[in-house]
């Protein structure tokens, strides 16, 4: 097919294959472009409304008739992390029910629901702290739109392209982690500590912008479409759940370090919140930006060899974090936090390019066994997104993890966040032996393993 055929009726684009290079040459490539663009300022606004709970509780202290404990508080920027991480594999599968123009307008919308009621209640002394925690957990909805835009795009793009299309769409929304953290920074630095419904006043216009964006410019297409069973076919490949394993240690790793470094900060070194915030957005910020960096190394060298690398570092670099605590260095400590940040970014990018790496590989397997072609190549996008789905799940609640480990950690009679350190140690040390025994260890007996070949040498994989 050469032709794109819009419906005009919700907007559904018919007889999508982005890896059909006469349709991708023929305004294909424009539209994927344009609903990518959509797509990350949506995300984008939802990770700035999932991560503001991050930013309110530098605000909170007796002054303004909030004096919550640490304890309390680090459980107010966990709750958003943990609603988000469950709502993501009904988010992803409400894409391949509604389609990813009608599910980005609608869960665009959902997001005033948590901005306004931040905006009504943060201000108002003595709250109590279930309010907070009722109000924090609708925030979660942000966390659900990364789970249906990446499902969405991973249908625009050809094979060859996803781990680049996938890092800006991710990095892109990631990215508004640490635009909340600057916006949280400013209203401090002019407003002063005392206006946090500021932060939340910001996003109403923008929420509903990005709202009205989705419904002018985005598209349905009917690729996108999951036959029944895709979720249940996914959750039976091991695949799914080693490249699992891999993201709670990536992302979980960035949002969970997004979420509580402020508090981390605060906690470690006494630090008021103007000082704190004026750190906090830097490490998500790098971390948002190498995200594309990571889908482009993958895409070049195999995703497999760069989160073995990648994690390595990550081991040395909590290591770095345990002497700079020892010490009580501040400038080691946040050294080695923000090279700790741009790590999880890359980390995120090889992992999310693995996916349809290894699906794309299973269908050239099954295509070489004598299988047809087209339903091996649909399988595999049709794996691929649901396991998009199931990674971006389990890896935010990585981040809940890491947050219930501070607050464990600080919580003791030590009050120190050693311990958790410890244990973030361990886990990237055991990434560091599955990537090697799962995806990389059978290449030096077979010449290659799927996820670890670079995109160059799979490119054709979709249009055989």
């Amino acid at each position: 097919m050469t032709a794109i055929t819009r419906a005009t009726r919700g907007r559904w684009i018919e007889g999508w294959n982005p890896e059909d290079e006469d349709l991708w040459a023929a305004g294909g490539k424009q539209v994927a472009r344009r609903n990518l663009i959509f797509s990350i300022l949506s995300e984008h606004i939802g990770f700035s409304v999932w991560s503001i709970w991050s930013v309110l509780v530098l605000f909170m202290s007796p002054e303004i008739g909030l004096g919550f404990t640490a304890s309390e508080k680090f459980l107010l920027v966990l709750t958003p992390n943990l609603v988000g991480a469950l709502l993501r594999l009904p988010y992803a599968a409400a894409v391949t029910r509604f389609g990813g123009r009608n599910w980005t307008i609608f869960s665009s919308v959902a997001l005033l629901v948590p901005a306004l009621g931040a905006f009504h209640f943060v201000q108002q002394p003595g709250t109590p702290l279930w309010v907070f925690l009722l109000i924090a957990a609708t925030a979660g909805v942000g966390g659900g739109n990364f789970a249906s835009s990446m499902t969405n795009i991973t249908i625009f793009f050809p094979q060859r392209l996803q781990g680049w299309a996938l890092g800006l769409n991710a990095g892109g929304g990631n990215i508004g982690v640490a635009t909340i953290q600057v916006i949280g920074l400013l209203v401090i630095a002019t407003a002063g500590g005392d206006h946090p419904s500021y932060v939340a006043a910001i996003y109403l216009p923008l929420i509903v912008l990005a709202s009205v964006c989705a419904a002018l410019f985005m598209d349905n297409v009917d690729a996108i479409k999951a036959k029944p069973g895709a979720l249940r076919e996914a959750c039976s490949s091991r695949h799914t759940w080693w490249i699992s394993f891999l993201y709670v240690g990536t992302f979980g790793s960035f949002i969970g370090y997004s979420f509580a470094f402020g508090l981390v900060l605060k906690t470690e070194f006494g630090f008021s919140a103007l000082q704190a915030a004026s750190w906090t957005f830097l490490g998500p910020l790098l971390g948002s930006l190498s995200r594309p960096v990571g889908g482009r190394l993958a895409d070049a060298l195999g995703g497999a060899r760069i989160t073995l690398w990648n994690f390595a570092l990550m081991a040395a670099g909590v290591g770095v974090l345990l002497i700079a605590t020892s010490q009580g260095s501040f400038p080691l400590y946040i050294a080695a936090f923000i090279v700790l940040f741009t790590l999880t970014g890359i980390g995120n990018g090889s992992v999310y390019k693995m996916i349809p790496a290894v699906y794309a590989a299973e269908a050239e397997d099954a295509v070489t066994g004598g299988g047809e072609a087209t339903a091996a190549f649909a399988r595999a996008r049709r794996l691929s997104g649901a396991v998009i789905g199931i990674a971006g799940a389990l890896g935010a609640l990585g981040g809940v993890g890491i947050n219930l480990a501070f607050r464990s950690s600080y919580g003791g009679e030590a009050a120190s966040g050693d311990a958790a350190l410890l244990l973030f140690l361990a886990y990237y040390v055991v990434c560091v032996l599955v990537t090697w025994s799962i995806y990389l260890r059978g290449a030096l007996k077979r010449g290659r393993t799927p996820a670890a070949v670079p995109a160059k040498e799979t490119a054709g994989a979709g249009s055989a």
